[in-house]
């Protein structure tokens, strides 16, 4: 769903690269663009048959690394898998667990340090839209360190994919071949930041896993709360801007 936009956006704006000139103008296209492909309509304008549940089998890697097949409900449209909580300009998804579903389904925080990819389901516009809410979230499907997408012919010729913002348009099999798309984690690095920075590192001693109070979590999985946090975007000058008592030369 958000990388076909996405890409609509990018090619015409390779077109027409003049009109494209501030971020108004750049976020109202957003917004034309995914009404013109009927996402906040999605019933009407894009069949049950070009679901993610229809065009691939999806498997992860759970937590002992094992393959098994990931059941995807057949409303979901668009499925993102993030590294970190923060997508589409600093918002969360995933959000925080509350901890009944931490222990019933074996869910953690986005810890950006864990190895997990986080993967989480979306039906249609208005259901993305949820995340501007302080507490929204998206449909949480697993978290797993791989994740492969088998894509078999079916009743589309092509669908969209987006890594890091850069969308493409992805050719799906004609005949009894196999598309197969594997995400997996691979490393990370050290980044500075500040104590009020969004993203958590599981050895953190700070980061609260397991809370006994709840009001801070969601109670319902498609459309309740998360965190009680502003949504903040990640990397923004205000959350990573190093603290006035640092003497930036005595930094090695």
């Amino acid at each position: 769903m958000d990388a076909q936009v996405s890409y609509a956006f990018h090619s015409e704006r390779k077109l027409h690269p003049e009109k494209f000139k501030n971020q108004l103008v750049n976020q109202s296209t957003y917004v034309k663009l995914g009404c013109t492909q009927g996402w906040f309509c999605a019933s009407l304008f894009h069949p049950a048959s070009r679901n993610i549940a229809q065009l691939a089998k999806v498997k992860i890697a759970n937590k002992n690394g094992q393959w098994q097949d990931l059941d995807i409900p057949h409303s979901i449209r668009s499925i993102v898998c993030l590294n970190l909580p923060s997508f589409s300009g600093g918002l969360n998804p995933w959000g925080t667990p509350n901890p009944r579903k931490q222990r019933d389904r074996d869910l953690t925080p986005p810890f950006v340090d864990d190895g997990y990819i986080e993967v989480v389901g979306f039906r249609n516009a208005w259901h993305g839209l949820v995340l501007l809410a302080p507490n929204g979230h998206g449909t949480r499907l697993a978290q797993a360190n791989r994740i492969r997408f088998e894509f078999r012919k079916g009743a589309a010729d092509h669908t969209f994919m987006r890594m890091d913002g850069e969308p493409w348009k992805q050719p799906l099999p004609m005949d009894d071949e196999t598309v197969m798309v594997e995400l997996s984690h691979l490393g990370q690095v050290n980044m500075l930041a500040t104590h009020d920075c969004r993203s958590r590192s599981m050895y953190d001693p700070s980061t609260p896993r397991h809370q006994d109070s709840a009001e801070e979590y969601d109670d319902n999985e498609d459309d309740s709360v998360t965190e009680g946090e502003e949504f903040r975007k990640f990397g923004a000058a205000d959350t990573f801007k190093i603290p006035d008592e640092v003497d930036i030369s005595h930094l090695s």
